[in-house]
């Protein structure tokens, strides 16, 4: 847990508008963007940044965009996502993400939603998402394209409005920068949403620059930070990330696009800094034990456990007893230097957020000397609202709110949050069901509880609440977050809302599985296969006996069904941060869940 220098100044923007060319001036020899071509790790400096930025901008403004209309962006994680971002904002748009995993049809409802007037697209596969829709999409004028090789239609490309904009006076944009107030939208995010058609949240520069302050107030990113980014910046999560740490001029590496690549990465960039989702940590927790004999693993949780007290008396300055140092000493040169050296040997702190992850996982990786921290918000809090340091953390608490932000429990235990970071409601859409304000406190719909020192706890869903036959209430994602820590499982869904008793839809993580069922002389090996053979079955409830034996006999697994194959969001099933859609899951494999209450064994 190395120590590093805190920020000692931002940029002092006013809006997100004038941020990065205030970064680029203040920072402007800093390295702020580093990225792969072809293979090789290049870098781009604060100066460089600004000037693509700033060609950028004006190009909008030669091709007609006004300030306030809205601009789609349909693109991956990349350093373009970024400049586009800026460029967008600084002409007086309004920035409208667009998951490069959606559908046409789902592009159509955003683009058309937003009233969208251009749409960026990364390729020639995005451009066709955008053509197959446009003559339902009145408001949409220009279609521009970052990689321009392939079909296009009549895209323009993203080199071809950086030259218009050369040809633009600077002032142009300037002023366009100057006349953006806090007041004014920066963003519009529709949230994936596990229900329904996703809702476009209506974000102000000033909900975002005040919370990009409060997480600096917060010492939440330091001054020397690399921070390695996967995410999708059109999710909220990885937006503020990066909003952050431009703002007090550090470096961020993007990941190279092929997540199969993302471990390999993290050893090439040694970041210090990681925010990432839990089926991330999930995974590296697996590859870290995995190879493991049964008797090791327990060996490696007991020295992990040692780490969390010895690093817990470091942060507070206290001596480390003889007894437990040199113990933590051998363990630190025979285990936690390696589970360190998957992150890359130098990240100082990692947060997770978007979804629940579980305890064990934390604290093992705390006790090796990899601080997983948590957080909470949501896209209608602009991305977040409590956080964890590495000095004030409980592990299954979110954290302590932000400055300036309030939180509260209501009778019914929802958790409500008040300060300048709630959005400003969802763009022509009145569904108050969910993220009403009332009297100035957003309704979460997220359960918690708040204890004496003001540590945050989320307990569940409101609507993800099962409530079995007999009255009991559970809480899913408990269980399904214990036997998702097995190698052998990807993903798994309880299911037992007004039934007798829960079951459980298993998806096998390929990865692991295919080479144990190898190893146990299994021929066939395709997820199909597997699914429905015997030995992986009595694997799989072996697993799900274990996780079982932790709760009352009421909240336990009594049957599954294991599905021929894992949970995406190309079926559907998971949303771009790789949440399951409980909705979807339900009704599409209803039948399957039906017949585990018929008799049958699933």
């Amino acid at each position: 847990m190395e120590a590093g220098t805190a920020a000692s100044h931002s940029t002092g923007s006013k809006t997100i508008s004038d941020l990065m060319a205030c970064a680029a001036e203040q920072f402007a020899d800093r390295v702020a963007v580093r990225h792969k071509v072809d293979g090789d790790w290049r870098d781009v400096t604060y100066a460089e940044v600004g000037d693509v930025v700033r060609e950028i901008g004006l190009g909008l403004i030669d091709l007609g965009i006004a300030p306030g209309e809205r601009v789609s962006l349909l693109c991956n994680t990349r350093p373009e996502w970024t400049y586009c971002d800026f460029a967008i904002t600084s002409a007086g748009a309004v920035v409208v993400p667009i998951y490069p995993t959606n559908s046409p049809e789902e592009c159509e409802w955003v683009a058309g939603n937003s009233e969208s007037v251009a749409v960026v697209c990364e390729d020639a596969s995005q451009v066709a998402k955008i053509v197959a829709v446009r003559e339902r999409l009145p408001d949409l004028r220009t279609i521009v394209v970052i990689d321009p090789a392939g079909e296009t239609a009549d895209a323009i490309s993203l080199d071809e409005v950086r030259e218009r904009g050369r040809g633009r006076d600077v002032a142009e944009l300037e002023a366009r920068t100057a006349a953006v107030t806090p007041e004014d939208p920066f963003t519009f995010i529709y949230t994936s949403g596990t229900t329904g058609p996703p809702k476009g949240c209506v974000l102000t520069h000033g909900n975002y620059r005040r919370v990009v302050t409060m997480l600096e107030s917060a010492g939440a990113v330091l001054e020397d930070e690399v921070t390695y980014l996967f995410l999708p910046l059109a999710h909220a999560y990885a937006l503020l990330i990066q909003l952050v740490n431009f703002d007090v001029g550090t470096t961020i590496a993007y990941y190279g696009g092929d997540s199969t690549q993302i471990v390999p990465e993290l050893q090439q960039v040694s970041p210090t800094y990681l925010p990432s989702v839990p089926r991330v940590f999930e995974k590296i927790y697996t590859l870290a034990l995995s190879s493991q004999a049964p008797e090791v693993q327990e060996k490696m949780r007991a020295a992990a456990k040692l780490g969390v007290q010895v690093r817990d008396l470091q942060v507070r300055g206290e001596e480390v007893p003889a007894e437990l140092l040199e113990p933590f000493e051998a363990a630190e040169e025979q285990l936690f230097k390696n589970v360190r050296g998957i992150f890359g040997g130098r990240v100082r702190q990692a947060v997770s957020g978007a979804a629940p992850i579980a305890k064990e996982i934390l604290e093992f990786f705390y006790g090796c000397g990899v601080p997983v921290l948590e957080g909470y918000g949501m896209t209608e809090t602009a991305t977040v609202a409590t956080y964890s340091t590495i000095e004030h953390h409980r592990f299954g608490s979110v954290g302590r709110v932000l400055p300036g932000v309030e939180a509260r429990i209501a009778e019914d235990g929802e958790l409500l949050i008040k300060g300048d970071n709630i959005f400003q409601g969802y763009y022509r859409n009145d569904d108050a069901s969910f993220g009403a304000i009332i009297d100035g406190w957003l309704h979460t719909g997220d359960l918690g509880s708040i204890d004496d020192d003001g540590y945050v706890y989320i307990t569940g869903r409101k609507k993800d609440i099962i409530i079995t036959a007999g009255g009991k209430n559970l809480t899913p994602a408990n269980l399904e977050n214990d036997i998702k820590q097995s190698r052998w499982v990807s993903q798994a869904v309880m299911h037992g809302d007004r039934r007798p008793y829960p079951v459980m839809l298993i998806a096998l993580d390929e990865e692991e599985i295919v080479p144990w069922a190898k190893e146990h002389g299994i021929e066939e090996t395709s997820i199909a296969a597997l699914a429905e053979n015997d030995q992986v079955r009595a694997l799989i409830q072996a697993e799900l006996d274990k996780a079982n034996a932790k709760y009352a006999q009421v909240e336990q697994i009594k049957r599954f069904f294991i599905l021929d194959h894992d949970l995406s969001q190309e079926t559907g099933e998971l949303t771009p941060t790789l949440k399951v859609k409980r909705n979807v899951v339900n009704e599409k494999y209803a039948e399957r869940f039906d017949a585990l209450y018929g008799g049958g064994t699933g």
